[in-house]
């Protein structure tokens, strides 16, 4: 075999070597990947439950593509999908709750309590290590980003002309 035809070998041998490496490293890395906070299809979602702090809570449900108050009203369907898509959120880390005073990370009580098709989800205070909250699912803690951390929905800015 010439010195060319070595090298050759040897080159794509090399090359095969590293591509099984990469393989395998993205098959590891799936495989303990957290995942995300719920195993439901946000767009799949048809009842919504939503407590902020002290303030009464709040009943949503899909019918025919749309939200709607659980009084009839029509409710903002941009708000609404926000608030489902915190059951994909990707999650950074999972912890058993116990784990935790849950008063120190803000779960007791809770910061914000969503519901989605009957699945609870606590969000609590936002981490010290960046922009993340503790969101309690079962008796699994996660963090994720703080994006996901239910909010007021926003209020119609009304102006009133020839006020004083």
């Amino acid at each position: 075999m010439k010195r060319a035809a070595r090298t050759r070998l040897l080159l794509l041998l090399g090359v095969a070597a590293l591509l099984a490496l990469a393989l395998w490293q993205r098959q590891r890395d799936a495989h303990d990947a957290p995942g995300s906070l719920l195993a439901l299809d946000p767009a799949a979602i048809t009842q919504v439950t939503l407590q902020l702090g002290d303030a009464p809570v709040a009943r949503y449900a899909k019918r025919d593509g749309h939200w709607w108050h659980d009084d009839g009203r029509r409710a903002d369907d941009r708000y609404l999908d926000m608030l489902t898509a915190a059951a994909a959120a990707p999650v950074l880390q999972w912890r058993a709750a116990a784990d935790f005073d849950s008063a120190k990370i803000g779960l007791e009580p809770p910061h914000a309590v969503l519901s989605l098709d009957g699945r609870r989800l606590a969000f609590g205070a936002m981490s010290a290590t960046g922009p993340q909250c503790y969101v309690q699912a079962g008796a699994r803690v996660a963090l994720v980003s703080l994006r996901y951390m239910p909010q007021a929905p926003q209020q119609e800015h009304v102006e009133l002309s020839g006020a004083r």
